[in-house]
């Protein structure tokens, strides 16, 4: 594995920190539009794995006024049935679209849980990592973030959904873990970014809890990620398919906005950005 950045990029590390110290200051929270050139994604598997399409669509993004293109190429979906795929597959998706998305001027993370993944798409121009295991599943990630010096996402996960716990108590032990791998490591504090991973490993009421409780993550002092878009426990509450579940996301993403969400991570970018722009107004008014 390459671990120096390609000649032709800026590194990382100084980039995508000022990338994140600018979003984090702003008086809303930034949007991050989800990018899956994927098959199987949960939501818009298929839609764009073209590199034509994901281009298409990380324009339509930019121009709706999204802050960070996530883009995966495995689908990490939150329930039974994403297939995964080997590095080699992750990047023969990435390789003919990454690059020009980077060119396109609004920072990009890359969605892997692959050190492989990560290290070429931060050689790419990629500015931050997101961990959908934050830290735990590749022995060679927080290893990669800290040579790097990008900042990185930590998001909670689990291998099993168990009904019985208390889903805030098992999200702050995990956070615990991977902050210990991050300072081992050598990754600094203020280049990472909690998740707390609204529908993977959790029912749809843990999911709601989560968010519910998000305040409890203040603890760690740490920024905090929610991407509640399309996800399950919306139908739990409104019957609905993945696509049918806009409002219900935005209802989500307000309360998490109000609980301390610094970046929300969405499907649909124009709509999240409205709702938190007329919320964040209507709070500011005397």
């Amino acid at each position: 594995m390459n671990a120096s950045p390609s000649p032709s990029v800026p590194a990382a590390g100084s980039v995508g920190l000022d990338v994140l110290r600018t979003l984090l200051e702003r008086p809303i929270p930034a949007v991050m539009g989800v990018l899956n050139v994927t098959p199987d994604s949960f939501s818009d598997g298929g839609e764009f794995i073209a590199p034509e399409q994901a281009l298409a669509r990380a324009r339509a993004m930019i121009e709706a006024g999204v802050d960070i293109i996530d883009i995966g190429a495995e689908s990490t979906r939150p329930y039974k049935g994403a297939r995964p795929v080997t590095a080699q597959d992750e990047l023969a998706r990435l390789r003919p679209v990454l690059s020009e998305i980077v060119a396109l001027g609004v920072p990009v993370s890359i969605d892997s849980m692959k050190a492989k993944v990560v290290a070429f798409a931060l050689d790419q121009g990629a500015a931050i990592a997101n961990d959908v295991w934050g830290l735990q599943r590749d022995a060679a990630m927080a290893p990669l973030i800290a040579a790097r010096g990008a900042p990185v996402i930590v998001m909670h996960n689990r291998d099993s959904v168990d009904p019985a716990i208390d889903i805030v108590v098992d999200m702050k032990a995990f956070f615990l873990r991977s902050l210990e791998i991050a300072a081992k490591a050598g990754i600094a504090r203020d280049k990472i970014v909690l998740d707390p991973g609204i529908g993977f490993g959790k029912t749809a009421e843990q999911s709601m809890i989560a968010l519910a409780r998000l305040r409890e993550l203040d603890m760690f002092g740490l920024p905090i990620l929610v991407g509640a878009s399309r996800k399950r426990f919306i139908a739990s509450v409104s019957p609905s398919g993945p696509t049918e579940r806009l409002a219900g996301s935005i209802a989500a993403h307000l309360i998490a906005a109000q609980r301390g969400a610094k970046i929300i991570r969405t499907h649909d970018v124009a709509e999240t950005l409205q709702a938190l722009r007329v919320a964040h107004a209507i709070e500011s008014k005397p």
